[in-house]
């Protein structure tokens, strides 16, 4: 059985203006979302989704259509699902990874260079997050956490999702938050410990490219947040 994907059914990709913004229009047909929603998009967005479309060769991948997948499921979403991706923040946050020091000296001090300036801007935007040492599980203060889904509950889905998705793939909330701040370093924090075992041991071609996989994910959907903006 062939794993490729359906055949381009489609010459011209343009964009057609909509209320709200730009669609991408296949051979003058608007494309449309699983949800059947048109695939709209502002206009930064919508001229990189049309590119993604335009660059596909004689079968479609959505593998490499990435801005053209999140755009989707962010015009599918419900309201529910928008509860479900706060949550999901929130709960990142009552254990987040930067709040734990590891036990080893070296490995600690790299932590705290690459944890409190995101911690810090945390703070700033009301969300000081409890510190400790090793794996013993800290409680996080609701106040906090309250703050914290305050701020998640006033954000469009178009952010939200994203920040969902970036919670997860760096296993932190705060990082999720603040990434794009100093995109370098958040990722060097979400995958130190990672880095650090790899020194010591060597990485495996299986942990290299799911290393690779991962950073591949991090930069679609800081690159989403950047054009949707």
């Amino acid at each position: 059985m062939s794993d490729k994907g359906p055949k381009r059914f489609y010459k011209d990709v343009t964009l057609l203006e909509r209320e709200g913004g730009f669609a991408v229009a296949l051979d003058g047909r608007v494309a449309k979302t699983a949800g059947r929603a048109e695939l709209v998009a502002p206009k930064a967005l919508a001229e990189a989704l049309r590119e993604e479309w335009d660059a596909q060769g004689e079968h479609l991948d959505m593998q490499t259509m990435p801005l053209t997948r999140l755009q989707g499921f962010v015009l599918d979403a419900e309201e529910e699902g928008r509860a479900e991706f706060a949550d999901t923040i929130v709960q990142y946050a009552g254990s987040d990874l930067l709040c734990y020091r590891a036990e080893d000296r070296d490995l600690a001090a790299r932590q705290e260079a690459l944890f409190a300036p995101f911690l810090a801007l945390a703070e700033g935007d009301g969300t000081k997050l409890l510190v400790t040492s090793g794996i013993v599980p800290i409680a996080q203060d609701e106040t906090a956490l309250t703050a914290l889904r305050a701020r998640l509950e006033g954000m469009g889905t178009a952010e939200l999702y994203p920040r969902k998705l970036l919670t997860e793939i760096t296993g932190s909330a705060v990082l999720g938050l603040y990434a794009e701040r100093d995109p370098e370093n958040a990722f060097a924090a979400a995958r130190l410990d990672e880095a650090f075992q790899a020194e010591k041991w060597g990485l495996d071609s299986e942990a290299e490219a799911r290393e690779n996989a991962l950073r591949r994910d991090y930069d679609s959907v800081l690159r989403f947040l950047e054009l949707g903006r």
